[in-house]
């Protein structure tokens, strides 16, 4: 078990979730069962991070969709942050919002965090791949965006 998610390893079942996303619909991890679903937790739109992050999975969307993938990523900015995040930068991915933190806390990614000698509760860059199953089939903790969604890409091809 890693000590970063007490709860969540590989091998465990991705808890479940409904959240509003762009566009006005919702997204729930159930409706993918039986798909690889890759969750990509972070911290906020329109950061530079988090847009490259967003970007290279969109820019991936076809490949993960030839393997019949779906790609989510959660952040707690709010619908109105999510569209404008997707329109301004054409996103290819799911944008699902947790203004409450409850999926969030449930993947163990709100977490303390400090800048600049404060401390604050902010979202750990994670990225979770769930197999057809709904386990867990490996997680990427404190992630590097450079060539991130290419090793997700490869690791999902490789379930």
């Amino acid at each position: 078990m890693s000590a970063e998610h007490p709860s969540l390893s590989v091998g465990s079942l991705a808890p479940d979730f409904s959240l509003p996303r762009d566009g006005g619909d919702t997204v729930a991890l159930s409706h993918y069962s039986g798909r690889p679903v890759v969750l990509f937790f972070y911290p906020k739109d329109n950061t530079p991070a988090c847009t490259n992050e967003a970007i290279g999975f969109s820019a991936l969307s076809d490949q993960f969709a030839a393997i019949n993938a779906a790609v989510i990523g959660i952040s707690a900015d709010n619908v109105k942050s999510h569209d404008k995040f997707v329109k301004k930068h054409n996103l290819r991915v799911i944008l699902g919002s947790d203004e409450t933190h409850s999926v969030l806390e449930a993947y163990g990614v709100w977490k303390e965090k400090s800048m600049y000698g404060k401390t604050y509760m902010g979202i750990e860059r994670t990225t979770f791949l769930i197999d057809g199953n709904g386990k867990i089939a490996r997680i990427w903790e404190k992630v590097k965006v450079d060539g991130h969604a290419e090793d997700v890409l490869a690791a999902a091809r490789a379930l």
